[in-house]
């Protein structure tokens, strides 16, 4: 693998990091956070990504699929990431009608 590809900068690491990560034993919920443009204004789109750490050997992986015990932690863990995007929806709603009470 040449240098190129696996030097990132500290900004390039931060933007391929999730904004939040929920962790329930083996279940991980990672939420994303991309920006998109609107014409004159932009906004956040969240987006949540699912895994299963196993060890394999001495080796931890990750995995998408879920066994039957694995359910609820995995509906707890989307109940959990669908509140903090919710949260991170009302602070964006309450600063921009924090700046328009003045103008009333």
């Amino acid at each position: 693998m040449s240098q190129a590809t696996t030097t990132q900068t500290k900004s390039e690491k931060a933007a391929n990091r999730p904004v939040h990560t929920i962790r329930y034993g083996a279940v991980r919920a990672a939420i994303w956070r991309n920006m998109v443009d609107n014409g004159n204004a932009s906004r956040p789109i969240y987006n949540v990504t699912f895994s299963r750490s196993y060890k394999d050997g001495n080796e931890w992986k990750e995995s998408s699929t879920f066994g039957q015990d694995d359910l609820l932690v995995l509906a707890k863990a989307m109940d959990d990431a669908h509140t903090f995007i919710q949260q991170q929806r009302l602070k964006i709603v309450g600063a921009s009608q924090e700046g328009s009470v003045g103008d009333i």
